[in-house]
Order: C-alpha cells, then structure tokens, then sequence
C-alpha cells in the first residue's frame, strides 16, 4: 500500500541577483512498512525533501515543479495544493519528523515533559492528566530511564541519547503513518547510535509505520533501510533495494560514498576520496591505493609525554559554606605516556573523560592531582618562558571549528594571530607563512580574504588546522575532529592529518568515539569509561583481541557494510 508519492519535484532559491535550483526532478514512493533510506553528503538536498513533504521550506525557496500526494485511506491529499492550516492537521499527526539536532530542536527553557504534552493537548483535546499519562507512557516506550525525571527535566539536563529519545516520543505521540528521521544518530556514540536504531525499527513494528532515513552515512542506512535512494548535488543519482545498492553499487558516486570509509579489517596507507570515483581519471589511482597496506610503525623510543595518576573532579553544587556537595569524577588515577612520532588514539563514550583529559594535557584546565610531564618537566611547574613555548609546541584541533574561530576575523588574521603572540617574522614574513600553510591544508590562497562563514565544514577544518600547524609544533590534541564531516570529507581530512604527521615528524592524540576511525589513524588505542583506562594495546591488536567486554561493544556497535 502505497503512502508516499513524491514526482519530478524541483526546488529553487531565490535571492536579489539570482535563482540557484537545489532539487532537480525527485522522483520516489514510499510503501506502507517500508523504510527508505536517502544518503549523500551535507548539500545534496536530503533534508530540503523532507522539509518539502512537510511545506517547512525556507521563505525564499520555490517549487518549480512536481507534485507530493499523501495517501490517507481512500484519499489522495496532493500536499503542494494544502494551505497552512489544513497542513497543521497534517504535520505529527500523519507526517512526523525527528529533527537532526535534539538539542536546537527542543524548546530549552520548557521542561521535556511538557513539551510532548503540548503535541498530545492540541491535536487530541485530552486533559492535563490524560495528557501527562500518555507522555509517561511514551517515555516508557522510547526506554528513557526514569520517565518521571524525564518529564520534569530541561533539555540540558539530559544526554544527547536521552534527548534524541524525547523526539522520537514526540513524533510518534499521535501515532503517524509517515516517520521522518533526519541524520537522528549523526554525532551520537557509536553504542548510543547503534540503540537508538534498534528503538526505531522496534517502533515501526509496532505501528506498522513507514520510515524515510536521511543520513550522510551509508553504513548507518544499511543498518535500517531495505531501500536506498541516493542523492548527489540535487539530483536522484541511484535508488533501489539496499542490498543491490550495498553489495553492487551503480553510480561512482555511491562507490565513492561506500569506500571513503575507514575499514576496520584493513589497514591501509590512504583512504579513497570522492575525487577517485567520480573523477574518471583517478579511477585506477583508486585501485593501487586500495590494495596498498599500511605498515604501522611500532618501534617507537622517545617518550614524549607522561602521565601518572591523573585525576580530576567537576564540582556542579556546593553548599552554603561553599562545600562541594554534588561532584562528577571526569578523570580518575589515569597514566600512560605517549612516544613521540606515534599517533595514540583515545576512544570511549561521550562523558568519559576524553576531552577533559585533552584540556589537562594542554593546560586549558586544572588537574585535581597526579602528574603530567612533557619531555621530563611536570607542566604545572613551567616557568613562564617554559609554557609559553610549551604551547608553540602542543596545539589542540578543537572538535567544532566554527566556534573555534573567531567570526569577526579574516582567515589570514586568525592564522596570523599566534605568529604574532610569540612574535615570530615580521609582517610580510607573517603573510607569506600564512600562505605557506594554507597550500599545505589544500585551501586556495584567497582564502586569506575571507571569513569563517564563507567556507564549508570540511574547508573550516583545513583551517584550524592550519592554525594548529602554523607554530610548528610537535604534539598536537586532535578533539573529534572529524565527528561532524560527511564521510567523504572526513577521509580527507584523515589523509591530510597523517600526510602532516609524516611531513612535520608530529606527535597525535587523536581523541573520538569512533573506534573505526581511531584505528585508521592510531599505531596504538586506548580506551576510557568513566574517566577510568579500561584498555591500552597497539590498534590491530586492540581491534582483534580485545581485552575488555566494554571495548568489545564498542567495535559491535559500529555499522558495518559487508560488500562481496
């Protein structure tokens, strides 16, 4: 039965000087149980389709052409022709939508509780009893621990799981027929993904509701989706059933998106980038680099840095006389030591204590006790001449480079800036090193003149970078700094932090949840939960033997794509 018919829909932008067409002839149906998996990278017009379904689109947007019917029983709805309100009685109820970030999503100043309870009293006229019940219900139902907390707590009192699960209740609170999931899982923990995917097909059973899936990640959908529509640059380029797009791709682009991810089975010396797919010349470049093997190097002497029973509390409340009386332990009696040219990969759980233990490091902030030593000197008793060349010599890639940049500065100022700090060349010596650096991260020397604003996500990441390079350090902290990358982007990404590695002679810790990732980049990995070490071996070995049924969960929960 079909509920979803979607034929040559064209979209455009409009601005003062011109159009830009961003969807160009979408043509899809969606089937009663069915869930439709729509993949591509951030621009390829994913989400505007679903925001089409719904008539949430921009002000300045237009629909060239096309046509979207919702089928309601014996009805055909033709959604373009619905004015607003009779769209209202559309929205949630037939047609629901999971929003890509829980967090912008929900109201921060009311209660999560009541923001599903606002859903139920509008369309059901229900009481404020009947009401709360259904939501306590629902929480149940999405298995958010302590429903009753839940209901009185604020968005930001909750985890990033925990919220998503509050959307999830959201959209299917008036039971619709149609779900929308828009990137529902990107920047989640692979193991708080991988549940959430498990809670969204259980649901579906249960309400024999039909899903669209949008995600960037092909290794996500194949998780969820039993067909696939791929989209590249406004365009449908590929659709079918998953296991046929999956196992035998047609388009390059699709192969391209397939194979731009780290494989935890191989070891290789580059990853594929979309350039060697749908660039017909690097085609058979792609081939050598594939088969290619990386031999990590393990012989590492010098001991760089060394840490020794690190910990470190968090206090959120004290009493009146000023006493902690709620603590949150983020490190706790951690030591292990980094040898200088290894790339050591940090990987757990958000809230184990990866990115506090980073900050430590750099000395961003305070440790409790233990010690950290760089080189043999403990940190916290560096002169100031010492500390100010301990940070010329540890950079930090901060996990979002847009709040990492300062808006109101130029690129060439911002990468500027530390070269002025520790007075370093004159002004036109300043210039040209800029330049040089920004040829090193593959960014056009324009950029010089412009603004964060005016770049992507992957080309705002070559730029901090960049800054990070510019001071010609030996140990730089990179913090999930490809978490929020499409996958292609991403392999690039990689493939410049490891050509920067081997060029600069650098040192890495290279913190993120992705486990797969982290074993593309690290000779060895340790893992953290709870701010305690759970496990530290080389990256192979971590991977096929490991120690720990934590770190054994870690690698369960990454999507995985078997291609014959």
């Amino acid at each position: 039965m079909k509920l979803l018919e979607v034929n040559n829909l064209s979209l455009s932008f409009k601005n003062k000087l011109d159009k830009q067409q961003v969807l160009k002839n979408i043509s899809f149906s969606l089937y009663k149980s069915q869930t439709l998996g729509i993949v591509g990278e951030s621009g390829s017009g994913k989400s505007l389709t679903a925001l089409s379904i719904l008539k949430l689109l921009p002000k300045n947007s237009s629909i060239d052409n096309g046509e979207i019917f919702y089928f309601l029983e014996n009805e055909k709805i033709d959604i373009l022709k619905l004015n607003e309100r009779e769209m209202l009685n559309i929205r949630g109820k037939n047609i629901s939508m999971i929003f890509q970030e829980p967090m912008t999503s929900l109201n921060p100043s009311m209660k999560c509780g009541l923001q599903v309870h606002e859903t139920l009293k509008y369309h059901l006229k229900i009481s404020n009893k009947e009401a709360k019940n259904r939501v306590i219900e629902l929480f149940n139902e999405v298995k958010l621990p302590n429903p009753e907390r839940i209901y009185h707590s604020y968005p930001h009192e909750i985890s990033g799981g925990q919220k998503q699960r509050v959307m999830i209740a959201m959209a299917i609170a008036l039971n619709p027929s149609v779900l929308i999931a828009d990137e529902p899982t990107t920047a989640l923990d692979v193991t708080v993904q991988k549940t959430i995917l498990e809670l969204l097909k259980q649901i579906q059973k249960k309400y024999q509701m039909s899903i669209i899936f949008i995600s960037h990640d092909l290794g996500v959908v194949s998780q969820i989706a039993d067909h696939v529509l791929v989209m590249y640059d406004g365009e449908v380029v590929e659709m079918g059933e998953s296991t046929q797009i999956l196992v035998n791709p047609g388009h390059p682009y699709t192969k391209g998106l397939l194979k731009c991810r780290p494989e935890l089975n191989l070891s290789t010396d580059r990853l594929p980038v979309l350039s060697d797919f749908i660039e017909p010349r690097s085609n058979a470049n792609n081939e050598n680099r594939e088969v290619k093997i990386q031999n990590r190097k393990n012989d590492f002497q010098v001991e760089l840095l060394k840490v020794s029973n690190l910990n470190k509390v968090f206090v959120s409340k004290r009493n009146f006389i000023g006493k902690p009386k709620q603590e949150q332990i983020a490190v706790k009696n951690l030591s292990f030591c980094v040898f200088k040219g290894e790339a050591l990969g940090l990987v757990g759980e958000s809230g184990c204590g990866k990115t506090t233990l980073g900050r430590i490091i750099a000395q961003l902030i305070e440790k409790n006790s233990g010690t950290v030593e760089y080189k043999g000197k403990l940190i916290n008793k560096l002169t100031a001449k010492e500390l100010k060349q301990f940070r010329k010599s540890v950079q930090i890639i901060f996990q979002d480079p847009y709040s990492s940049l300062n808006p109101k500065l130029t690129i060439g100022e911002a990468l500027s800036e530390p070269l002025k700090v520790h007075n370093l060349f004159n002004k036109a010596e300043r210039k040209n090193k800029v330049f040089e650096i920004l040829e090193k991260v593959k960014l056009d020397p324009n950029s010089y003149q412009k603004y964060p604003h005016e770049f992507s996500g992957g080309q705002r990441q070559r730029i901090v970078i960049a800054r990070a390079l510019i001071l010609n350090p030996e140990f730089i902290l990179c913090d999930e700094s490809v978490s929020a990358l499409d996958v292609s982007v991403q392999s690039e990404i990689l493939n410049l932090l490891n050509d920067l590695k081997d060029e600069y002679d650098l040192t890495y810790i290279f913190i993120s949840h992705d486990l797969s990732v982290v074993k593309y980049m690290a000779d060895r990995i340790m893992v953290m939960k709870d701010g305690e070490l759970v496990e530290i071996n080389k990256a192979d070995v971590l991977y096929k033997t490991p120690a720990s049924e934590y770190t054994k969960n870690l690698i369960n929960s990454i999507p995985e794509i078997k291609i014959s």
